[in-house]
């Protein structure tokens, strides 16, 4: 059973008069979880203020309130912090007996390759034959149990529970993608990682940190608190790549395909059936695509090599991993030659990167036809520059819904015309129902050609208006690309 003084270890208390050995039994930062025996973290949120539900919490059982302002009066116990969400985050470590310290848990965080790095490491192993878990965007498993993902970086409580499920399980090797928003909310304070990997940083979630300086201070943190026995693997390709390692104690490891580096790569061949890559003075050859796929294997390779791993056998089973879904997905209609590409890409540097890669690997005479939009109530300032970027590099763009959310799409859609160049406006097309944009980019497809669905990968659904509905790219896709004509 928990007492407050075991899972408050390592909380910086400000002030607590309570009894350290009140029983605890649950912990949460939701006023409407709260039964009687748990302990309540009134959290400053985006949205509301966990201080104005205090009394909620009490009146549903709380025995001890965290917080950073306690009321004059009240019937529980009262710990206040500087900080609740770091609080917190300790907090549900300790109640789950602190499993990130069972585990060999390495974290990866970056605008990009998140999820794809994440992916092959899990895969690679699950290969090698160790028991694995996967925190990632697109799923969460624990061995071969797969559980729906709910956010890219789970809150701390979800977190702790999910991991020490995977303790439970008998998981050797933990990979979790680590969200700037997860640091910036200390969803992952208290926990032990024996790793931490940067991909890249490009324009992302400026609705949310306001700035990118405060962006890229969110995912240098997760750097700086890394412990001195973990190591840091970073893309120094990217220009902020050095910039994570500054105040790092992390043994600090450089990764590049254009720089010297501790694990380099130089890409020998690229195309439509994968990659040759000169890997650390070995040849290479992997079914993914294109050059940031490069920097994912070398990420990946990195991260086995800092964690003891086989050389050659690594390289053996990297060679014959596939992508994670949504990631590159790749489709190609026989009948009618034309093919298909659905993309998570969804920040303007990834997409330019996917239509790069597209337009290195196609032939003469092939066009490229994006479907892309942007998400509602999200970074607004993207949206005229994921426009161009699509415009520049494709022969035709339709601009249609993402998930619009709040917003109305038609809205997202004409910000985004904005950033159309005038001279390239006669190939773009509007069209906000996501379904007819895919069937119309299929008509306009002759044999040879490319459609690239990009934004929403993996995701199965739209978000309108508060619901999700049903809606899988690479399924809609599928349907209007293999019918030899599309009808209406």
């Amino acid at each position: 059973m928990n007492t407050w003084k075991d899972i408050s270890k390592g909380i910086k208390s400000l002030d607590f008069t309570g009894n350290p050995v009140q029983q605890v039994l649950g912990i949460t930062a939701d006023s409407r979880e709260v039964k009687p025996g748990y302990v309540f973290f009134a959290v400053r949120g985006t949205i509301s203020d966990g201080h104005s539900y205090i009394s909620k919490a009490i009146e549903n059982g709380a025995v001890i309130v965290v917080c950073e302002d306690a009321p004059v009066e009240g019937k529980a116990m009262f710990c206040t912090v500087e900080d609740s969400k770091e609080a917190l985050g300790i907090a549900a470590s300790n109640f789950q007996g602190n499993p990130s310290g069972q585990l060999s848990l390495v974290g990866v965080t970056g605008t990009n390759g998140k999820t794809s790095v994440c992916t092959l490491l899990y895969r690679l192993f699950s290969e090698l034959g160790y028991k694995t878990g996967l925190i990632s965007t697109v799923e969460y498993k624990i061995g071969n149990q797969t559980i729906s993902s709910t956010h890219t970086t789970p809150d701390p409580v979800k977190l702790n529970r999910l991991l020490g499920e995977m303790v439970e399980a008998g998981c050797d090797y933990v990979f979790m993608e680590v969200s700037s928003h997860a640091v910036d909310q200390r969803r992952i304070a208290g926990l032990h990682f024996k790793g931490g990997i940067f991909t890249n940083i490009t324009h992302d979630h400026l609705d949310y940190h306001g700035t990118f300086a405060e962006y890229l201070k969110a995912k240098k943190r997760f750097f700086d608190d890394l412990p001195k026995d973990a190591f840091a693997l970073t893309n120094i390709d990217d220009k902020r790549g050095n910039v994570m390692l500054q105040n790092t104690e992390a043994k600090k490891y450089p990764f590049a395909l254009k720089r010297a580096a501790a694990f380099k790569a130089k890409i020998i061949d690229n195309s439509i059936n994968g990659l040759q890559l000169d890997l650390d003075g070995t040849e290479f050859h992997g079914r993914l695509i294109g050059e940031f796929n490069a920097y994912n294997y070398l990420a990946a390779y990195g991260a086995a090599m800092l964690l003891n791993m086989d050389r050659q056998e690594v390289m053996t089973i990297m060679s014959n991993l596939q992508a994670a879904e949504g990631r590159f997905d790749y489709l190609y209609a026989k009948d009618s030659g034309r093919t298909g590409i659905v993309d998570y890409a969804h920040t303007p540097d990834a997409l330019e990167k996917v239509l790069e890669t597209i337009n290195s690997l196609k032939e003469k005479g092939t066009k490229v036809i994006t479907v892309v939009g942007c998400g509602g109530d999200r970074d607004k300032t993207k949206r005229p520059i994921m426009a161009k970027m699509a415009t520049v590099l494709s022969d035709r763009v339709i601009l249609t819904s993402d998930n619009p959310r709040s917003e109305n799409p038609e809205t997202i859609i004409y910000e985004m015309e904005g950033g159309i160049p005038i001279m390239e406006r006669s190939k773009v097309l509007s069209i906000t129902d996501r379904r007819q944009a895919i069937k119309t980019a299929c008509a306009l497809a002759q044999s040879g050609d490319i459609i690239l669905v990009a934004g929403k990968g993996h995701e199965k659904y739209q978000e309108i208006n508060g619901e999700k509905f049903p809606f899988d790219d690479k399924e809609v896709l599928e349907e209007y690309l293999y019918l030899s004509e599309v009808r209406g």
